[in-house]
């Protein structure tokens, strides 16, 4: 009776003994994010200051730990970076300006080619944000009827970089933006899809996950 239970409580010790998987990053995972622009710099307090000079868009750019060979499937990483801000952008009214031409009108040359405008009209569209709802400036909407307890909702909000080490998001500004905070959230998640190929099985296995805040003035 004395060997059957030594030999239960052995194997008892062995069936809960917990599977040990390598380390997701050797010597630990990391992030680095900069601002990609010409005359921005990061400044004592925290904040990057941003130049506004006309283009439409500034670039971040990111350096992620590489993974442990057993997080690399078919040679892509499994790590992912998801982005986010506090910056809407609302499209309320459509503005813009067309020149107007007289059927039998003036000419600047001969061969009657290139008519010359005797005036112009302003177009203006109002009540747009019924059709175009507000706008992220990392680059997505939420639809009108967005169901947030869908299993899907999660992957519509935000932006997503997948399978690299070096993520890069263009973010969209301009001129009225001049003087604004913004505020954007990175998210890194490395072994993104929680399981690998582990002695000959795919098992489910830890994720690391590292949490990066930009603060932004566009000057």
């Amino acid at each position: 009776m004395k060997k059957l239970l030594l030999i239960v409580g052995i194997f008892s010790l062995i069936s809960c003994t917990k599977e040990k998987y390598p380390e997701v990053c050797l010597g630990g995972c990391g992030t680095n994010y900069e601002i990609q622009k010409p005359g921005s710099y990061l400044g004592s307090d925290g904040y990057y200051r941003v130049p506004f000079n006309g283009a439409t868009y500034f670039q971040i750019k990111g350096n992620l730990t590489e993974v442990d060979e057993n997080y690399i499937i078919n040679g892509i990483p499994l790590i992912e970076a998801n982005f986010d801000s506090d910056y809407w952008v609302v499209f309320d009214t459509l503005r813009f300006q067309t020149p107007m031409y007289s059927y039998l009108g003036w000419f600047n040359d001969n061969t009657l080619n290139t008519p010359i405008p005797f005036g112009s009209y302003v177009y203006t569209i109002n009540d747009l944000i019924d059709l175009h709802p507000p706008t992220n400036i990392v680059g997505y909407q939420i639809p009108k009827n967005f169901c947030n307890e869908c299993p899907y909702a999660e992957s519509i909000l935000g932006t997503h970089s997948k399978y690299n080490y070096t993520p890069t998001l263009n973010v969209f500004y301009d001129n009225e933006m001049v003087g604004d905070t913004i505020n954007i959230f990175i998210e890194s998640v490395f072994n993104t899809e929680g399981g690998i190929i582990y002695h000959g099985n795919r098992t489910p296995s830890p994720k690391e996950v590292i949490n990066d805040h930009l603060k932004i003035i566009i000057i």
